[in-house]
């Protein structure tokens, strides 16, 4: 265990962390221009868009209804513990690079969401759609190896490695508020996993539907009590984190550490660019596929301009939180307990629970739809929901830093073969986005999306029909 947790850590931190953070960074910039800022000159565009209806056709989803379960997929522990340790590793001006992260990540959350929509197709299991990198890796670029690679890397970063990280987010926050023993609070988790994933999992899933909002809406609302509680506060810390962000006495390793860590959190976080929503984007019923990009643009605000930025204010407002000793969840507990008293832990022990158990449901559903890509052959669902139980246990007592630099290490192979796809396929997103806004500009209220606008046809199926 030594050397493979002694491998991932350097692999983590001196390998694919700076690849990850500069393709990010250069594909946000590129698409940014190249989308003319659009994920922030049609925010308004964006929230109508999440009017468009909420009703199912068909076994077929709205807009509205992708947006949910993405931002059910997003919103989770990365939001909460996740913050709490980039501030711990790369200090305030972790969150400024997370802030920025967010911005371009924008610009590339709508360019794959786009994407997936364009290359989508038809689900004769549910009367709906499916899509995402795999298939526009497979049916348009013609890298039928690449799409397998890439089914692979999000079934194991999602299946296992992000499971790993709910489980232990869970077994830390239960110990912390109620001294309930870690390795105890795994088995029943994992025997609870096991019941969810070998059967249970639309019924968790139609439950977390409704649970994961209410959840966050009280997690915000906590949030904002402990803003206003400390209001006059609230100027200096946005100057520490603007400032520490830049500082001239940190140098080169300062800036590096607090902009890596702000990358990876922000990335873990609201999953821009890493190829994990367009699965959910592509399961939408809409007339353009620019409509799902623009609402999963939004998506990317939602998590990281409010959720994050509120775990970052709980944890920044607590005077001395950089002497705790603490971090994630444990740091979290800590300051809430001190800003609004005992129970506020207790809640959030609770909260994590709910965010990660649905996480756990939601993850290994985008895990199994690309094992199915990879290979429809039972024995290997059969051992992927095997491994995805265990890696629930082993996260449960395994070390912080081992399983969040695991989870690091994975989401960046995944995210460099979606972000190297991306980056060949987005000029037919600038197409599609150049065509919607022209007929909303000619006055069409509902502008329709007709494929034959695109250099070449290859791997369209769906629009073609319609």
């Amino acid at each position: 265990m030594g050397i493979i947790e002694g491998f991932v850590n350097w692999s983590n931190n001196l390998l694919w962390s700076y690849v990850l953070v500069v393709m990010l960074v250069a594909l946000g910039i590129w698409f940014t221009l190249r989308i003319k800022f659009a994920q922030l000159s049609m925010i308004g565009e964006m929230c109508r868009l999440l009017k468009e209806g909420t009703s199912k056709e068909g076994g077929q989803i709205s807009s509205f209804q992708a947006f949910c379960i993405s931002t059910a997929s997003r919103v989770g522990v990365g939001n909460i513990a996740g913050i709490a340790i980039a501030i711990m590793i790369g200090g305030p001006g972790a969150i400024f690079w997370m802030w920025v992260i967010a911005l371009l990540g924008a610009a590339s959350g709508f360019v794959e969401s786009t994407l997936a929509q364009i290359y989508k197709v038809h689900d004769p299991l549910t009367g709906g759609f499916r899509g995402g990198p795999a298939y526009y890796i497979k049916y348009c670029l013609g890298n039928s190896k690449a799409a397998a690679l890439f089914a692979v890397l999000i079934s194991v970063t999602f299946g296992l490695c992000f499971n790993s990280v709910q489980s232990n987010t869970i077994t830390l926050s239960l110990n912390a508020a109620y001294g309930f023993d870690r390795a105890h609070v795994g088995l029943v988790l994992t025997v609870i996993s096991a019941v969810v994933i070998f059967g249970g999992i639309k019924r968790i899933a139609a439950l977390s539907s409704w649970l994961v909002p209410v959840m966050a809406t009280t997690y915000l609302f906590m949030a904002v009590i402990v803003i206003i509680m400390n209001i006059t506060e609230v100027p200096g810390m946005i100057a520490d984190i603007v400032s520490r962000a830049f500082a001239p006495d940190a140098a080169v390793g300062g800036i590096s550490a607090a902009l890596l860590t702000g990358a990876k959190r922000g990335l873990f976080s609201n999953e821009a660019g890493m190829g994990s929503v367009p699965n959910a984007a592509a399961t939408a019923n809409v007339s353009h596929p620019v409509k799902q990009g623009l609402v999963q643009a939004l998506g990317v605000f939602v998590d990281t301009m409010l959720v994050c930025t509120a775990s970052a204010c709980i944890v920044m407002l607590f005077d001395g939180y950089a002497e705790t000793g603490k971090t994630g969840i444990e740091l979290v507990q800590l300051a809430l307990n001190d800003h609004l008293g005992g129970i506020a832990g207790m809640i959030i022990s609770v909260m994590v629970f709910m965010f990660a158990f649905s996480s756990i449901a939601g993850n290994y559903y985008y895990g199994e739809s690309n094992i199915q890509f990879f290979s429809e052959k039972p024995i290997w669902l059969f051992i992927f929901r095997a491994m995805c139980v265990a890696m629930v246990a082993f996260g449960s007592v395994a070390s912080l830093p081992f399983v969040w630099n695991l989870a690091d290490l994975f989401m960046a192979l995944m995210a460099i073969v979606n972000l190297v796809a991306i980056t060949i396929l987005g000029r037919n997103a600038f197409i599609a986005l150049q065509d919607y806004q022209a007929q909303k500009k000619a006055g069409i209220a509902n502008p329709v999306f007709h494929p034959e606008q695109l250099p070449d046809q290859n791997g369209i199926t769906v629009w073609n029909k319609e």
